[in-house]
């Protein structure tokens, strides 16, 4: 596994994400030595949703208003379908999105994540994958979507379910160690 120490980075989500698709990467990211931040659109706790019910809660450490994107160095979004449904349609989740791309910085979003991307305008002409339900939403945005595992386009890093977080891990994590992506743009 690739260290990343000193790395700092973001995970945005809201009530709703799916439990594995965020607790799981959070862990992955602190074993290979980044600061995990957990951004959300209000503060105190977020609850997650674990496949058929509500699951368990994590701490939010900032709002997207208190969070400043250029004190990162990557970002993460996790799915369920609440999650990034609540976060597209926030102004200020697409902002602080948008400043990752902006800066060339790794972005990883897995199942319903790339939704959020679509609102911000950030999918066209990129190649990713995502939970086979918003394909053709993927698709009209202009992405190229495909059926893999993982699928990692100038540092951003998709997968399509909870099955594919082992190899999403590790390519965020991968990513990340690398940094800049000349690619990786607004």
């Amino acid at each position: 596994m690739k260290n990343i120490n000193g790395k700092r980075v973001a995970i945005l989500a809201t009530d709703g994400y799916e439990q594995s698709e965020l607790t799981q990467p959070l862990q992955a990211l602190k074993d290979a030595g980044a600061t995990v931040h957990i951004i959300s659109l209000q503060p105190g706790q977020i609850r997650g949703w674990n496949e058929e019910d509500w699951g368990d809660s994590v701490g939010v450490d900032f709002t997207v208003e208190e969070a400043n994107a250029a004190e990162y160095d990557a970002l993460m979004l996790p799915g369920g379908v609440m999650n990034p449904d609540k976060l597209r349609t926030y102004q200020g989740a697409l902002t602080f999105v948008t400043g990752f791309f902006e800066r060339g910085l790794p972005v990883g979003a897995i199942c319903h994540g790339p939704w959020t991307l679509i609102n911000a305008d950030l999918v066209d002409g990129r190649t990713l994958t995502s939970y086979p339900s918003i394909r053709l939403d993927l698709e009209n945005a202009g992405a190229t979507w495909l059926d893999e595992e993982v699928v990692c386009d100038q540092g951003l890093v998709t997968s399509r379910k909870p099955a594919d977080l082992p190899a999403f891990c590790d390519k965020l994590i991968e990513e990340i160690a690398e940094g800049y992506h000349e690619g990786q743009t607004a």
